[in-house]
Parts: structure tokens; C-alpha cells; sequence
């Protein structure tokens, strides 16, 4: 009998309870959440705290338009977050998600160059193998084959630079950046407005860490040519890789961070566009930059990320991050030493990803029709264990990757369980010998 409900996916199970770690359904079994969601459970379920500033803000304000009311909530909220982005002067732009995060930001970006003249400045720059989002100006800047497919008439309009891959692309940081440059000067600096970019890719390559001398070395070449830098931090923002943002781990200060997910943990549908001081300059005295939503602006979804903020901070969460993170990669390392299967294991904190070839030797991956990872996803959600899929690792089209986020509150134990049944999941699909 139809529920109504136009489900993404049939035949899941009816969640009831979740606490910490775990989510109980209606059929009496207890999952372990190593996906955190979708990478967007920062510090678990059923947190009273979070619940509690939630009440209180809707029974003060639950609801007024930005362009007619401001509200504390946003106002601290905004306050916090200048404290801890890597960006100058931060000013901060709620919003819905990650996908109108990164669509705030693009727009930023032009009505920019407008506001000071460079109003040839409109190309965007994204990686090869990028994903920022499924709404149609971010899809465009996304690099996933099976989201644009469709859709491809609306597309076009992004300038592909090459992708970052140390497992299977040995240049430097360095080299890349010359890449860069040149590709910027081939399409006419004075053309390009922004390089959008994930400091740590998430969905589409699989938690792949870019060589340390990479973003310092970018950074530079956008500042020198006037190009905005923008980094998709919707994943690995507010603590996923041990640090408040992943910028943090190379010491560089973007023009733009877009975060979401682990901002709010979940507990409200929320996305940030933090814009540096310059940015928001420009655009405040130029009056152009005529954007929002119905629901930017949120002074519930600001209560949420602020209490969110305060439960990371209490709890010590980023050092939990880093050593949980690093000790897990170990797990998972000492765990399929002797798969053939098992190409790569990297992340930074607690985003960590393992990638599966047909051959170790070659990296050859499997090919796309054999569903590699959405069988090990499945066999671990029969051990009543989450994980995240991605059937693009290689370049956006083929590559089979999992990804392991927990919450960042999950124990030592807990992990460990997690990864244990996920090694099960791995050797009932991929057996060895």
C-alpha cells in the first residue's frame, strides 16, 4: 500500500529512536551509524542540548524574514563562526544546505567583480571529478556523470581544471598549481571570477588529501591572477577532519568558505556562506548583490549550528577527530593488508575512505556494471552498520570507494565495531582466495 511518501529509496527500514551512535528501527535492530547520515551527523543523535536551544529559540522567534527583522541568534552565530573560519572578517550567509551554500557563493562571486568593475570576470573554475551540489549552478560546477546526465543542455558553462588523485597522480602541489595558472591564463584572467574547490574531496573521489604543498601553492596563483577562491567545505567543515575546517590543515585563508551538514548536525537543514570582509565590502557598496531565500537567515537553523558549535568545543571533539581518525585509518590498514582488492585507505579525522580495484597492482578498478560499492554498502547494512557510497573514485564516472564518517562523539569501541563489520562486509563481497 503506497504511503504517498516519493521516496529516494524503497524498502528501507523505519527509524524510531537514535542516541549517540546508534539508530534503532521499527523492526527492533540497532544500527551503527558510521556515515553519520550523509557525512552530516557531527556530534550525534538525540543530543537534549541541541533539542533544548532549538525549543527555546522557536518559542522566542521561530520565523521572521531577513529582509524585514534581524535576530540575536543569527547575530552570535555569525560572531562564533568569525572566530573559528580561516577567512578575514568573516561575514556569514545561513542559508538551507550545502548545494545553496555554494550557489550563494558563485553569486557572490560575480556581483563581486561587478561591484568593482570586472565585468568580464564570470567563468567558474572546478576540478575534474568535483561534485558542490544538485541544483542547477552547482551541478554545472560538479564533475559526477550520472547527476548531470539528463540534464545536460542546461550545462556547459564551467572551465575543468585537472583533479587531485595522489593514489593514482603523482605531481606535486606545485605542478598543479602551474596548471592552474596556465589554464587561467589561457582562458583570460580577466575572464575567470572563481576556483571552486573541496580542500578534501567527499562524495565523488572519496576522502583524497591533497599533497601538503597543493593549496598553499593555489592559493598563491589565485590571489596573483584576482581569481576568487572559494572552498566547498559543506562536508569537511566544523571538525570532520580534526581541524574546525580543513583550510586549517594548510594554514590558507580563502576568499570563501561554503560548510553545512556537520554545522548543524543535522538537527535542521542548514548551509553557510562565509564571505570574507573584502567580499562583503565591495558588494554592501555596490548595492547589486540581490539574493536570498525564504528561509536564509534562520533564527532556529542559527540556534541549532551555535549550540552545535558549543558541543564540539565542550566535548574536545577535534582532537577526537584527529587520533580517532588516524588510529581507524590503522584499523583498516592492519584489516585488509592482504586484500588484492583494497587499493587505497586515506582521509584526514573522520573522514576516512577505502578504495577497491579489480587489481592492486595495476589500480585497475572494477568495472561500473559490477557495483562494487553498492554491494558492500548493502552487506554492511545487513550487519546493521552505515556507509557512505561512491561509484566515481577514479575520475567521476567509475571507481568504487566507501566512506566511513561517524559522528565525532563515537568511542574508541564503537569504531572499532564499526570497522569490523564493515572488513565482514568487505570479505563476504570481495573474498580473499
Amino acid at each position: 500500500m503506497s504511503d504517498h511518501v516519493f521516496h529516494r529509496t524503497l524498502d528501507r527500514p523505519i527509524a524510531v529512536t537514535a542516541r549517540g551512535c546508534t539508530i534503532n528501527t521499527a523492526d527492533g535492530r540497532q544500527f551503527l551509524d558510521g556515515a553519520g547520515g550523509a557525512i552530516a551527523c557531527s556530534v550525534g543523535h538525540g543530543r537534549d542540548e541541541i533539542v533544548s536551544a532549538m525549543a527555546a529559540q522557536a518559542t522566542a522567534v521561530a520565523y521572521v524574514h531577513a529582509t524585514q527583522f534581524a535576530t540575536n541568534s543569527v547575530a552570535r552565530l555569525a560572531r562564533r563562526i568569525a572566530t573559528i573560519a580561516p577567512v578575514d572578517d568573516a561575514r556569514v550567509f545561513p542559508v538551507s544546505g550545502g548545494s545553496e551554500a555554494n550557489e550563494t557563493a558563485l553569486k557572490l562571486a560575480r556581483s563581486y567583480h561587478l561591484a568593482r568593475g570586472d565585468t568580464g570576470r564570470h567563468i567558474v573554475l572546478a576540478r575534474e571529478g568535483a561534485y558542490h551540489g544538485n541544483s542547477r549552478g552547482v551541478l554545472d560546477a560538479s564533475d559526477r556523470s550520472t547527476l548531470r546526465a539528463g540534464y545536460e543542455p542546461w550545462l556547459g558553462q564551467t572551465v575543468r581544471v585537472p583533479m587531485v588523485n595522489p593514489y593514482r597522480d603523482q605531481r606535486t602541489g606545485v605542478e598543479h598549481a602551474a596548471e592552474l595558472d596556465r589554464i587561467i591564463c589561457d582562458t583570460g584572467a580577466e575572464r575567470v571570477a572563481a576556483f571552486l574547490a573541496e580542500p578534501i574531496s567527499g562524495a565523488t573521489l572519496g576522502a583524497v588529501v591533497p599533497p601538503d604543498d597543493y593549496w598553499p601553492a593555489v592559493a598563491e596563483v589565485c590571489k596573483r591572477r584576482g581569481v576568487l577562491l572559494i572552498l566547498d567545505e559543506v562536508m569537511t567543515g566544523f571538525g570532520r577532519t580534526g581541524t574546525w575546517f580543513a583550510a586549517d590543515h594548510w594554514g590558507i585563508r580563502p576568499d570563501m568558505i561554503t560548510a553545512g551538514k556537520g554545522a548543524s548536525s543535522g538537527y535542521w537543514p542548514l548551509g553557510l556562506c562565509i564571505a570574507a570582509g573584502h567580499v562583503y565590502d565591495a558588494v554592501t557598496e555596490a548595492r547589486n548583490f540581490l539574493h536570498g531565500f525564504t528561509w536564509s537567515h534562520h533564527p532556529v537553523g542559527a540556534a541549532v549550528a551555535e549550540a552545535t558549535i558549543g558541543v564540539i568545543e565542550r566535548e574536545g571533539l577535534l582532537d577526537v577527530s584527529r587520533d580517532l581518525g588516524q588510529r581507524g585509518r590503522a584499523w583498516l590498514g592492519d584489516a585488509f593488508s592482504d586484500h588484492p582488492n583494497v587499493g587505497d585507505i586515506r582521509g584526514k579525522g573522520l573522514l576516512m575512505a577505502v578504495e577497491f580495484v579489480s587489481d592492486r597492482g595495476s589500480k585497475v578498478p572494477f568495472d561500473r556494471t559490477d557495483r562494487v560499492a553498492e554491494r558492500i554498502v548493502e552487506a554492511a547494512f545487513d550487519r546493521c552498520l552505515t556507509v557512505y557510497p561512491c561509484g566515481s573514485a577514479v575520475d567521476g564516472n567509475v571507481g568504487d570507494a566507501v566512506l566511513l564518517g561517524p559522528p565525532l562523539c563515537v568511542s574508541p569501541d564503537e569504531l572499532r565495531e564499526m570497522i569490523d563489520r564493515l572488513v565482514d562486509a568487505v570479505r563476504a563481497v570481495l573474498p580473499v582466495g
